[in-house]
């Protein structure tokens, strides 16, 4: 596994040009686009087989996370701000919309997430919430 970079404080600003990633149904990534590694500052090779968690930043609460595989793993459309971790340390934060991948058969085989641009005032109380949470796990 990669090992994660320490957080810096600087934020890269998502351009909102479409950011897709694939995963198997335990969060490894299976499939990125060019974006994703332009963003993340992981090429393809390193982030195929990895825990896409390797892009969770300490900032998010784990709460956020297992309400989203609750939903996910129930076959149903999960959407949600996320605060990302690049390779080199700096954060981006995004609008992600993931959806189950489904077989011909209905079984969830993967998820797909694509993610656009945040709007300024749901990311300022995202942010104020996420905190909130972070320090009732403390």
């Amino acid at each position: 596994m990669i090992k994660r970079p320490e957080p810096v404080d600087e934020e890269v600003i998502f351009d909102g040009r479409s950011l897709i990633s694939e995963t198997d149904t335990k969060g490894v990534i299976t499939f990125v686009n060019r974006k994703f590694v332009e963003m993340t500052g992981y090429t393809k090779q390193e982030a195929i087989g990895q825990p896409h968690s390797i892009l969770r930043h300490p900032d998010m609460p784990k709460v956020a996370f297992e309400q989203m595989w609750k939903v996910i793993k129930e076959g149903k459309v999960w959407d949600g701000y996320v605060k990302n971790l690049r390779k080199d340390g700096k954060y981006y934060w995004v609008d992600v919309h993931i959806v189950p991948k489904k077989d011909e058969n209905g079984t969830i085989i993967g998820y797909i997430a694509s993610r656009k641009v945040t709007v300024p005032d749901r990311l300022q109380s995202t942010i104020i919430q996420y905190k909130k949470l972070l320090d009732e796990e403390k």
